[in-house]
């Protein structure tokens, strides 16, 4: 469990973090095992945030935005107003993208600033693993293979400390990411950072498009990863622990297929702002598509993930 430590010290964290006037996700809890708790945490300084933009501001006009090509009939959009008066009746801020995969048309909705990741990053930790094998080599060395499912299934922290590692930091993941085309998604620049109880690696920052393009490397031939890699990745997150089945398998009937990785952390010492994070490949009933959503500003770790709970069910609704 990471927590928050309280007061004029939280203010310290988020104002590090973002800068002036931005809000970003400072305190906070990374995925584990099950669902945390919030518990109070060491105080401290944290390192700037990386990355251009820093975090989204809280608030603001959400828009649903469509590709300008082949667009569904009124009504039908998956992020469309259906979807823009249910998060306009949300406290907080949601950032979304979802791409139906056989046309290649791509929605977005809110601000697309880039956000702290917290757990969510380790899809990009196992995609930069994976990338690295030597020609010829399918899987993971034997070391790596239990950190990984670990890291994947159990959103285990200290397998992702020891991967993030394996790989080469921060230099080596954002090589991977500017080849897969990721353009807003910075990596933390230290795992131990001054002043700050937890793994520095959920400092990454990323935006609802990068999500996107980092998933579209396991559901579409790659020219950095093997299938028999993009399989193995895809089993890690259909097999995610129960308790970490939400966000976009939000009204997903249970025969269709589902591939998750959900990030959830408390942005104060009292766990009354809450960030959390769902990305994932969703396909069956005629439907396939990938989804990215970025929240903040929820008061309660629940109420965030009922909020993206309910826009995926809106999502699958009208991917048809």
């Amino acid at each position: 469990m990471l927590g928050a430590g309280g007061g004029a010290v939280a203010g310290l964290l988020l104002a590090a973090v973002q800068g002036p006037g931005a809000h970003a996700p400072v305190p906070y809890a990374f995925a584990g095992t099950g669902h945390p708790a919030a518990s109070p945490a060491t105080a401290g300084t944290v390192p700037a945030a990386r990355g251009a933009g820093g975090g989204s501001p809280i608030g603001g006009t959400l828009q649903p935005v469509a590709s300008p090509a082949s667009s569904p009939g009124p009504g039908h959009e998956p992020l469309g107003m259906a979807a823009a008066a249910y998060v306009a009746s949300r406290t907080g801020t949601v950032m979304a993208a979802v791409s139906e995969l056989r046309t290649g048309q791509t929605w977005s909705l809110g601000p697309q600033h880039p956000q702290a990741e917290a757990s969510i990053v380790k899809l990009d930790i196992l995609e930069t693993l994976y990338a690295q094998q030597d020609s010829g080599t399918q899987g993971l060395p034997a070391a790596d293979q239990p950190l990984a499912q670990q890291m994947m299934e159990d959103s285990d922290n200290s397998a992702a400390t020891s991967l993030w590692n394996a790989v080469g930091g921060p230099a080596k993941i954002q090589s991977f990411n500017t080849a897969a085309g990721l353009t807003h998604t910075s990596p933390s620049s230290c795992v131990i950072c001054a002043g700050f109880a937890w793994p520095g690696w959920g400092l990454s920052t990323t935006t609802p498009a990068d999500q996107l393009a980092l998933l579209r490397q396991l559901v579409k031939p790659s020219t950095l990863l093997t299938d028999e890699q993009r399989h193995a990745a895809l089993q890690f997150m259909e097999n995610v622990a129960p308790s970490q089945r939400w966000g976009v398998t939000g009204g997903v009937p249970p025969q269709a297929t589902v591939a998750v990785k959900d990030g959830w952390l408390p942005l104060d010492s009292a766990s009354t702002d809450w960030q959390i994070n769902s990305i994932g490949w969703v396909s069956g009933s005629g439907r396939d598509y990938l989804m990215a959503v970025l929240t903040t500003g929820n008061p309660t770790e629940q109420y965030g993930i009922d909020t993206i709970n309910e826009l995926s069910a809106i999502v699958w609704g009208r991917m048809r």
